[in-house]
C-alpha cells in the first residue's frame, strides 16, 4: 500500500485504487500514525492531539473504522500502523530530495534535476494538512524549500531559464538568501548583471529592514565577482546546432596547444556560430567581443576593455592608464580564451593587438573569426567548409520544422541545399519560407532566383558562395512588402541593436516584428538584431532607396531624446537604472554621435555629447567618446554656437580625457573656457563645472576653478550645490583647515544623499573618511570608507574599490594590520583583475608597509619597488600612496644603515606629493626625515615645517615624533626650533627637505581666504 501526507491524507491500495477514508478525524489520526510509520504511537498522545485530552472511546472507534481497510494493530501503550517509510510520500520525497542533492553536489546536474522534480511532484498541498501545526511539517516544508532550491540550481547549470520562477520565489520569500543568490545567478548567466546587483541591493536592504543584518558571506561574495571585470559570454543560440561535432572537438584540441587560432572562411559559412559552440564547451574562462560595430583601430582596445567587464578608469581619479596597458595588466596573469568575432574590417589592428597582448599574456588564447588570415607569426588557420550534405539536410529540416509543424524531407531538400552551397545562413533563410510556401514552390523561386544551379554538384570558391548567399539574402528579401523592405533597410543603422521603441522610431510601428517572422531580424532579450551579412546588404538596399540620411537623422533623433531624459535620473535616484539603459544601447549612442562629425552637424553633435557626458563619466568611457569629441571641436571652430555654451564646454571635458581629443582641446581650451562661465542663469547641465575641474582642473587658473565653484554654490540645483561644496573641501583641506574642510565634505555629502546619487555621496564620503584618518580619527574613517566601498560595488567602479580599501587598509593599520593585509590584497587582486596597474601599485605599498611591520624587510624592500615601477605620476589619486612607497623604501634603508639612502628617498616622497599639492604626505616625508635626523635642533626644525605644510592637520604618527625629539632636546630649545621651521611659507618648507626648484615653483598654490569666502 501507497500513503500520502504531502497534502491532504490519502491511501492507496497495491492496485492503484483509493481507500476511501472518511471524514477529517479519521484522516487526522491516519495522518499521526503516518508522522512515524511502523513505530508504535501512545494513545494518549493520539487522544490529546485529536480530542484536546478527553476521547479515549472515540479513538477506539476511529481505529476500528482505519482497520477495514488497513493494518493498525494495538501494541502496549499506543498503536501502531504496518507501513514502511518508503511507502509513505513524505518518506519518498526525503529520499529522493537527499539522492538530487548528492548527485548536485557530484558534478551531475541533469542527474540531480531529474530526481528533485520527481520529489517535488510528490506534492499535492500542505504537509499533513489534515493535522496542521505539526514539527514534522514544518520540518518538511522547509525541505521542501530546500530541494526546490536545488532544484533551480541543477536547472541553472543546464542552461534552462529559472529566472521568473526565481523572482516569483524570491518575492514570496524575502529573508531567503540562496533564492536571491540563485536569482543573481541566473540573471548574470542571462547577460543581465546590473539587474542582478539591483537584487542585491533589494535583499540587502530587506535584510537590514527586517533582521538588522548584513547579507551572508556568500551573497556578498557573489556580489563582488559580479563586480570585478565578469568578461562578456557569447550569445546565446537561439537554435539548436547541427553537424560540426568534428571540427568543436578539433579546434578545442588545437586550441589546447595553439594560443592562436583564426578561423577563415566566406560569409554565412557559420565562423561565428563554431566560435560560440567551441567557447560554450570551453573548461576556462572565455571573454567574446564582437567587433562588428567597432568603426576604427582606436576603438578597438576600448572594445576589449568593455567586453572583459572593465571601466576606462575610476569615478575618482577619471579615465586611467591607456588601454593597451590596462589589457596587459589585466591579462598578465589569467588563463582565458579571447574570441574576437568578425575581423575582416580589422584585420591589420587586431593582429597587432593580438601579438602584443599574447606576447605580454602567456595564459592568454585567441580564437579569432574572419574572412582572411591575421597573418601573425603562430598562428593556427582553420578553414570553416560549408556543412557535410547529411549535415545540411538536417538543419534545412530542423529549421523547417520550426515553421511548418510535420514537415516531411525529400530529394528536393539536398537539392536546394547543394543549389545554396550548403551555406548554414542561406539554408535557415531558404527553410524559414516554409512557413507561407510548399517545398515545391520554394524549389521552383530559387531555382527562378539562381537558374541551373539546382541539382549541379560540387562545392565552389569562396567568392562564388559569396554570390550565393548574395543571391539567397537578395531572395528573401524581394519576398518582403515593400513596407518591410524600407523597415528592413532603414534597420541597417542600427550597431548594437534595438529596442522596440527605437525600432519603432527609425523602422516605423510593428515592422520589426514582422520582420522577425520573416527571419530577417532576431528577437532576444529584449532587443531586436540582425546579422552582419543581412546588415551589409540591407545598408546597399538602404543607399539605394536613398534614404540613408534620413534614416540616420532618425536613428540620432531617438538616442539624443533618451539621453536628454535619462541625463537627470543620472544624478539621482534613478541613477542605476539610467546607467543601464545607456549602457544597452552604448554602441549606438557612440555610432550616431560619429555620424554628426560626418554630416557636419555640430550643433546635433554638441547635444547629444552634453546629454551623455554624465554617463560617460560615471560608467568609466569617455575615451570612447573623445576622438569624436575633439572632432566635434574642430568642427565647431572658435565660434561656439550660440546658445550652445555648456554643450561645447561639456565636450572639451571629453575631448581632454584621452590623448585621442587632447589636441583639439588644446586648440579650443581658451574658447572652451570662456564657454563654461558663459550666461547668467542657472545651468540646463548641472554637473558641467565639476565635470570640467574633473577633466582638467590641472589646465585651470585658479580664478576659473573659484568661480566655477562660486556659480554652483548659488545654484537652483542640489546636485551642482552639492558638488560646489566638494570642491571647497580640497583646498581647505590642503590649507590644513579641518574644521572648514569637514564642513564642506560633510554639507556635499548630505547634498548628495538626499538626491539619491551614489556617485557624488561616494565622492564626498571618501574625501569625509581621508580627512578624518588625517587626524588620526581612524573608528570613523573606517566606517565611512566602508560606506563608499558599498557605492562603488554598486556603481561596478572596480578602480575605485582598488583605491578605497587601500585606504581602508591605512585606516585600519595601526589598530589591525592583519586586516589591514586582507584589505591591500583584495584591492591587489582587483586591480591586477581590473588592469590598473597604478592602484596595483597601491596594494603593493600597503603589503609592503606590512611587510616591514612584521620585519620581513626583504619582503617589504621588493614591494616597494615593485610599487614605485608601476605608479603612474600623473595620478592625483595615488600620489598620497606613491609618496608613502617612497616613504616606505626610505624606512628599508634606514634599517639597511643607508641614512643618505633613505634622505633620498624621504625628498622624492615630499615632491612627489607637492607636485599636485598633496601637502600634508610632503609633511608625512618630513616627520620621517626627522626621524633619522641626528641633530635634535634640526629634526624639531623639521617637524615645524611639517606643521607648516600640514596646517591644523595631527595624528599619531607626526606626536610620537614630537615626543621623542622634545625629550631629546628639552622643552625651550624644542620650542624654538619648532618655531623656526613653522614659520617657514610652504616653498620654505619644501626646500629644506630638499625639493628642487622647478617643483617648487609647478607645485599649486593655495593662500588666501577659504574658498567659500572668495
Amino acid at each position: 500500500m501507497r500513503f500520502g501526507v504531502l497534502g491532504q491524507t490519502r491511501a492507496w491500495r497495491a492496485d492503484g485504487t483509493e481507500i476511501p477514508l472518511g471524514g477529517p478525524a479519521r484522516r487526522a489520526l491516519l495522518a499521526l500514525l503516518l508522522e512515524r510509520p511502523g513505530e508504535v504511537v501512545p494513545a494518549g498522545l493520539l487522544v490529546e492531539e485529536l480530542y484536546g485530552g478527553d476521547g479515549a472511546h472515540a479513538l477506539q472507534a476511529q481505529v476500528s473504522r482505519l482497520r477495514r481497510d488497513l493494518v493498525v494493530e494495538r501494541a502496549g501503550p499506543g498503536y501502531r500502523l504496518d507501513a514502511r517509510p518508503e511507502a509513505v510520500d513524505a518518506g519518498r520525497f526525503e529520499r529522493l530530495a537527499g539522492e538530487g542533492r548528492a548527485a548536485l553536489r557530484a558534478g551531475d546536474p541533469g542527474g540531480a534535476a531529474r530526481l528533485l522534480r520527481e520529489a517535488l511532484d510528490l506534492w499535492r498541498g500542505e504537509a499533513f494538512a489534515d493535522a496542521p501545526g505539526r514539527a514534522t511539517a514544518l520540518r518538511l516544508e522547509e525541505r521542501r524549500l530546500t530541494a526546490l532550491e536545488d532544484r533551480l540550481e541543477a536547472d541553472l547549470a543546464t542552461g534552462r531559464d529559472v529566472v521568473p520562477e526565481l523572482r516569483g520565489l524570491a518575492a514570496a520569500h524575502p529573508l531567503r538568501e540562496r533564492l536571491h543568490a540563485l536569482l543573481m545567478r541566473a540573471l548574470r548567466a542571462e547577460g543581465r548583471p546590473a539587474e542582478a546587483l539591483s537584487v542585491f541591493e533589494g535583499t540587502r536592504r530587506t535584510l537590514a529592514a527586517e533582521l538588522g543584518a548584513d547579507p551572508s558571506p556568500d551573497l556578498a561574495g557573489l556580489h563582488r565577482d559580479l563586480l570585478t571585470a565578469a568578461p562578456a559570454r557569447p550569445p546565446a543560440p537561439l537554435t539548436g546546432f547541427v553537424g560540426r561535432a568534428d571540427e568543436i572537438a578539433g579546434l578545442r584540441g588545437l586550441l589546447a596547444d595553439a594560443r592562436l587560432v583564426t578561423l577563415v572562411g566566406p560569409g554565412g559559412v557559420g565562423k561565428t556560430r563554431l566560435s560560440i559552440e567551441v567557447t560554450r564547451r570551453w573548461d576556462g574562462e572565455v571573454c567574446f567581443v564582437p567587433l562588428a560595430a567597432v568603426g576604427e583601430a582606436a576603438g578597438l582596445p576600448l572594445a576589449l576593455l568593455g567586453a572583459l567587464g572593465l571601466r576606462d578608469g575610476g569615478l575618482l581619479s577619471g579615465p586611467g592608464g591607456e588601454p593597451v596597458e590596462r589589457l596587459v595588466t589585466a591579462l598578465g596573469d589569467r588563463e582565458l580564451l579571447l574570441v574576437l568575432d568578425n575581423c575582416e574590417h580589422l584585420v591589420e589592428p587586431v593582429a597587432d593587438l593580438a601579438w602584443g597582448l599574447l606576447s605580454s599574456c602567456p595564459g592568454l588564447r585567441v580564437l579569432a573569426t574572419g574572412r582572411e588570415p591575421l597573418g601573425v607569426t603562430g598562428e593556427h588557420l582553420w578553414q570553416v567548409r560549408p556543412l557535410p550534405g547529411d549535415a545540411a539536410e538536417r538543419l534545412f529540416t530542423e529549421r523547417a520544422r520550426a515553421v511548418r509543424r510535420g514537415f516531411v524531407p525529400d530529394a528536393r531538400v539536398g537539392r536546394v541545399c547543394r543549389a545554396l552551397d550548403d551555406l548554414p545562413l542561406a539554408i535557415e533563410l531558404a527553410a524559414a519560407r516554409l512557413r507561407t510556401l510548399t517545398l515545391e514552390e520554394l524549389t521552383d523561386r530559387l531555382d527562378d532566383r539562381l537558374g541551373d544551379r539546382l541539382g549541379l554538384p560540387g562545392s565552389r570558391a569562396g567568392e562564388a558562395r559569396h554570390r550565393t548567399l548574395r543571391a539567397v539574402v537578395g531572395w528573401s528579401w524581394d519576398l518582403l512588402t515593400g513596407e518591410e523592405r524600407r523597415a528592413a533597410a532603414r534597420f541597417s543603422v542600427f550597431a548594437g541593436g534595438a529596442t522596440a521603441a527605437a525600432a519603432r522610431a527609425v523602422c516605423g510601428p510593428g515592422k520589426a516584428e514582422s520582420l522577425v517572422d520573416k527571419s530577417l531580424l532576431e528577437f532576444d532579450n529584449g532587443r531586436f538584431r540582425m546579422l552582419e551579412t543581412i546588415r551589409a546588404y540591407a545598408a546597399e538596399r538602404l543607399a539605394a532607396l536613398g534614404e540613408t540620411a534620413d534614416a540616420e537623422r532618425a536613428h540620432l533623433a531617438h538616442h539624443l531624446e533618451t539621453a536628454r531624459a535619462l541625463a537627470p535620473d543620472l544624478l539621482g535616484r534613478g541613477q542605476l537604472a539610467a546607467l543601464r539603459a545607456l549602457a544597452a544601447d552604448h554602441d549606438d549612442l557612440m555610432a550616431a554621435l560619429r555620424r554628426t562629425v560626418r554630416a557636419g552637424d555640430a550643433d546635433a553633435g554638441l547635444r547629444l555629447l552634453a546629454a551623455l557626458s554624465t554617463y560617460l563619466w560615471i560608467s568609466g568611457r569617455c575615451r570612447d567618446a573623445a576622438g569624436t569629441a575633439g572632432a566635434l571641436l574642430d568642427l565647431a571652430g572658435d565660434a561656439v554656437p550660440a546658445g550652445l555654451e555648456e554643450e561645447y564646454a561639456l565636450c572639451a571635458t571629453v575631448a581632454a580625457s584621452d590623448r585621442a581629443g587632447l589636441a583639439a582641446w588644446r586648440r579650443h581650451r581658451d574658447t572652451a573656457a570662456a564657454a563654461v562661465l558663459a550666461g547668467d542663469g542657472p545651468r540646463r547641465h548641472p554637473a558641467l563645472g565639476f565635470l570640467w575641474l574633473m577633466a582638467r582642473a590641472a589646465d585651470s587658473s585658479i580664478e576659473l576653478a573659484y568661480a566655477l565653484i562660486h556659480a554652483d554654490l548659488r545654484s537652483p540645483h542640489p546636485w551642482a550645490r552639492a558638488a560646489a561644496h566638494l570642491m571647497c573641501g580640497y583646498p581647505e583641506t590642503a590649507r590644513g583647515d579641518a574644521a572648514r574642510a569637514e564642513a564642506e565634505f560633510g554639507r556635499a555629502r548630505t547634498l548628495f544623499r538626499e538626491a539619491g546619487d551614489r556617485w557624488g555621496t561616494a565622492f564626498a564620503t571618501d574625501s569625509l573618511a581621508g580627512l578624518l584618518a588625517l587626524r588620526g580619527e581612524w573608528d570613523r574613517a573606517v566606517a565611512l570608507t566602508d560606506e563608499a566601498l558599498r557605492l562603488m560595488e554598486e556603481l561596478g567602479a572596480v578602480d575605485d574599490q582598488c583605491d578605497l580599501l587601500c585606504n581602508r587598509g591605512d585606516q585600519r593599520f595601526a589598530a589591525d594590520p592583519d586586516g589591514a593585509r586582507e584589505d591591500y590584497a583584495r584591492a591587489a587582486g582587483l586591480a591586477r583583475r581590473a588592469g590598473s596597474a597604478t592602484y596595483l601599485a597601491s596594494a603593493l605599498r600597503g603589503l609592503g608597509d606590512v611587510a616591514l611591520w612584521r620585519g620581513d624587510v626583504a619582503g617589504a624592500r621588493r614591494l616597494y619597488e615593485e610599487a614605485l615601477d608601476r605608479f603612474d605620476p600623473r595620478w592625483l589619486r595615488t600620489l598620497g600612496s606613491r609618496a608613502r612607497a617612497f616613504v616606505g623604501a626610505g624606512r628599508v634603508a634606514v634599517r639597511a644603515g643607508d641614512t643618505a639612502g633613505a634622505r633620498e628617498r624621504f625628498r622624492q616622497a615630499a615632491a612627489s606629493a607637492a607636485s599636485l599639492g598633496v601637502y600634508y604626505e610632503s609633511a608625512r616625508a618630513a616627520v620621517a626625515m626627522a626621524g633619522i635626523e641626528p641633530d635634535p635642533a634640526a629634526a624639531a626644525r623639521l617637524l615645524g615645517a611639517a606643521s607648516a605644510l600640514r596646517g591644523a592637520l595631527d595624528d599619531g604618527e607626526w606626536r610620537a615624533a614630537a615626543d621623542t625629539v622634545r625629550s631629546a632636546l628639552g622643552d625651550d630649545a624644542y620650542d624654538a626650533a619648532f618655531a623656526d621651521g613653522a614659520r617657514l611659507r610652504r616653498d620654505g618648507a619644501l626646500r629644506l627637505l630638499g625639493v628642487g626648484e622647478d617643483v617648487i615653483a609647478a607645485a599649486p598654490v593655495l593662500a588666501g581666504p577659504p574658498v567659500s569666502e572668495r
